[in-house]
């Protein structure tokens, strides 16, 4: 299929989402002289440069410039950089993620698997000669030296690129634990893909020695992830720990650069998942760790001189705790600083002490000041105003909180001392804005390179039903609002992923499904984040309360747009093309077709921590996984008539996802003899970065809504 090049699929494709181009990942020095980031020379550059911005007169320099330093050459990943890349939804190129000491003087960071320092006061940059492939190098609070990851073990090399030696190392084991399963400073599978939690190490603030998490990966299943268009390749042989079924064996060894060992002692029978460590001046290390059903979890400050730990804090739920960014951590007076749900909100506490109330719902915290914390929120449910979609950031103390974001939008930030990076998406302008505020006033802004979609979304934001669902409705450009119009739903619907937001760029790809004659309505119902901890945990047991709400949203909404419910469609990816295949054969009444991209469709094929949070143990919960289940007997017996037509797509080579989730619900929709179609995307992750791959899959949907709707063509 060829299509013109400046067309809107082809540009979204090739920007990444309009994304390339812009500044992201911000450090900013304690003393204020400088401010760091990745940004690509330009919107159709893939691969990111490390720059540095001076507050004092805006101006910029490039610090280090993956072109010059690879002399041209390719990038060559390494099998576990791919991985982590694809945990982290990584689609860039370059510099993708560099670290610093703690006076921002020197940053690390990997190319093509090789280890490089650039020195951020003279702009220049370095390789250092160790060995390959490198992983998430960082270097240690004062400087003088880089711990790295090589062939499952943790590495220590001199800032000035001498001294390269293993400091804990799978080679080092005798007998089974060093057969190629153990590893030590990475994350395992579920902390990067469901924890947020993407290293698997940390230096000390003295910078003498390090917490390292050791990984044993022998205990859980293997999966074969195959090429089917490739069959003289071997498959993939992963460790996927489905629900139900044995995780990896995390341990934390407090590792000396002078070679000294000691292990980190806890309950890891009883609280097997290491969620966040945390290092800091401000006190003893500090872990957070979480039963695996996950209703409980203790904050354990640890000796690192013995080993031994003491609990500072437990958590309790009778449904399940959340994790946030940030925290835990400690002020810079010694207390816990946490986030918590109490009384029905969720607060930000410190000490024993909640800072916040339920005028607002408290996300993740950014920075830990003397003075303050600084956080980002949402308007709770005691909120004086509805805020449908907005994230504010603000400074939170003992006598109230105070907004630093005004304009509606969706905003984030980045802090250190009397700078702050603040990025702000809103409505009415393609892209973020990343401005640099000094004691709160503006002072710079950092230049963008994105390019503008050349779309802009006629969006309405709104809430629908008895339930006040969060929605985005979206009608064509040039709709004269004089006829109904066939509706899309373009959910995700699901936990971690908000699609009602106030920002510009996250509606482009529903507007331009609205510009080809579609009345778009994303809605927010149970179970996506954002608005107060019951609303996110309406989902226990039972994910089809996501659907209720998207047919409770789009009923109460045609009272009021010019919605033709005779012709409804469903697309969505993920979780959402869970929810499209659920909502055509569970409500074929409402829906009339539906998109299912890389849907989960039997929960017992994902993943321990996720689902396992939500539908409990599938040994004990059977029927919680037979009830959200598209496959099994009791969920297919849910289908009802008549038959509505069904695309299903799914990328063979996705490794979170895999396509036996497709391929089972291919098999059980044949055997009851129900039409639907297939996709198979080769080569594909659950990413789906190729530029032709993402174009086309656009306009093979249109092509298939419209055939299945009885609507014309173009």
């Amino acid at each position: 299929m060829t299509t013109e090049s400046d067309s809107f699929p082809r540009r979204h494709a090739r920007t990444q989402r309009f994304t390339l181009g812009a500044p992201r990942s911000f450090t900013v020095a304690p003393d204020g002289s400088r401010v760091v980031f990745l940004r690509s020379h330009s919107g159709t550059d893939r691969a990111n440069a490390l720059w540095v911005l001076d507050p004092a007169d805006g101006a910029e320099r490039l610090a280090a410039d993956p072109y010059a330093l690879l002399g041209g050459a390719a990038e060559d990943l390494s099998a576990e950089e791919r991985a982590r890349r694809e945990r982290s939804r990584e689609g860039g190129a370059g510099i993708v993620a560099y670290a610093t000491d703690s006076a921002v003087e020197l940053a690390s960071f990997a190319l093509s698997g090789r280890l490089f320092a650039a020195d951020l006061r003279a702009g220049t940059a370095r390789e250092l000669p160790v060995a390959a492939p490198v992983i998430d190098p960082r270097p240690s609070p004062d400087g003088r030296h880089v711990a790295y990851v090589s062939g499952g073990a943790l590495r220590v090399v001199g800032a000035d690129g001498d001294g390269d030696r293993v400091l804990a190392g799978p080679d080092e084991e005798a007998g089974p634990a060093g057969d190629g399963t153990v590893s030590y400073g990475l994350a395992e599978f579920v902390a990067a893909e469901e924890m947020d939690r993407s290293r698997g190490f940390w230096w000390s603030p003295q910078s003498d020695r390090l917490l390292v998490a050791r990984v044993d990966d022998t205990p859980v299943r293997r999966w074969w992830i195959a090429d089917p268009a490739h069959p003289e390749r071997d498959p993939q042989h992963v460790p996927y720990p489905a629900a139900g079924t044995p995780n990896a064996d995390v341990r934390l060894l407090v590792v000396g650069l002078d070679g000294a060992r000691t292990e980190v002692v806890w309950d890891r029978q009883r609280y097997p998942y290491l969620a966040r460590v945390h290092w800091s001046a401000a006190g003893a290390p500090l872990l957070l760790v979480q039963a695996r059903d996950q209703r409980s979890q203790l904050y354990l400050a640890v000796d690192p001189d013995t080993g031994a730990t003491r609990m500072v804090h437990a958590d309790e739920d009778p449904v399940w705790l959340d994790l946030f960014a940030g925290v835990p951590c400690w002020s810079p007076s010694g207390n816990l600083v946490r986030i918590a749900d109490e009384g029905g909100a969720r607060v930000l506490a410190v000490g024993e002490r909640p800072l916040t109330g339920a005028q607002l719902h408290v996300r993740a915290v950014l920075d830990v000041g003397a003075d303050d914390v600084l956080v980002t929120a949402s308007a709770g449910q005691d909120a004086e105003r509805p805020e449908t979609g907005e994230v504010h950031v603000y400074r939170v103390n003992e006598l109230g909180w105070e907004r630093v974001s005004q304009e509606p939008g969706v905003h984030a930030a980045v802090r250190s001392g009397r700078v702050t990076v603040l990025v702000s998406a809103t409505l009415d302008r393609p892209g973020s804005r990343a401005r640099v505020l000094r004691d709160g006033e503006p002072v710079a802004t950092v230049a963008s390179q994105a390019v503008d979609p050349g779309l802009t979304p006629r969006v309405t934001l709104t809430e629908g039903g008895a339930r006040r669902v969060p929605c985005a409705v979206l009608m064509p450009t040039d709709y004269p609002g004089d006829t109904s119009l066939p509706v899309l739903l373009d959910p995700y619907g699901g936990p971690h992923g908000p699609r009602v937001v106030a920002a510009h760029n996250a509606h482009l790809t529903s507007q331009w499904f609205a510009d080809q004659g579609f009345a778009v309505v994303v809605a927010d119902g149970r179970g996506t984040p954002g608005r107060s901890p019951g609303w996110e945990k309406a989902v226990h047991r039972d994910f089809t309360v996501s659907l209720d709400d998207q047919v409770e949203a789009l009923q109460d909404l045609a009272k009021h747009y010019p919605l033709d419910l005779s012709r409804v469609a469903v697309r969505g990816w993920s979780y959402g093309g869970y929810l499209a295949a659920l909502a055509v054969l569970r409500r074929p009444d409402v829906f009339h077709a539906g998109v299912a991209g890389a849907p989960v469709t039997d929960w017992r094929l994902y993943d321990t921590h996720y689902t396992e949070r939500y539908l409990g143990d599938p040994a004990t919960d059977a029927a919680a996984y037979a009830r959200s289940s598209l496959v099994t007997d009791d969920g297919l017996s849910e289908a009802a008539e008549p038959h509505r037509p069904l695309m299903i797509v799914h990328g063979l080579a996705d490794d979170n996802v895999v396509v036996a989730h497709s391929l089972r619900l291919s098999s059980a929709l044949l055997a009851a003899g129900r039409p639907h179609e297939v996709l198979p995307l080769s080569g594909v992750t659950h990413m789906t970065p190729q530029e032709q791959v993402a174009e086309n899959l656009l306009l093979l949907q249109v092509d298939f809504l419209r055939r299945a709707l009885g609507l014309s063509a173009g």
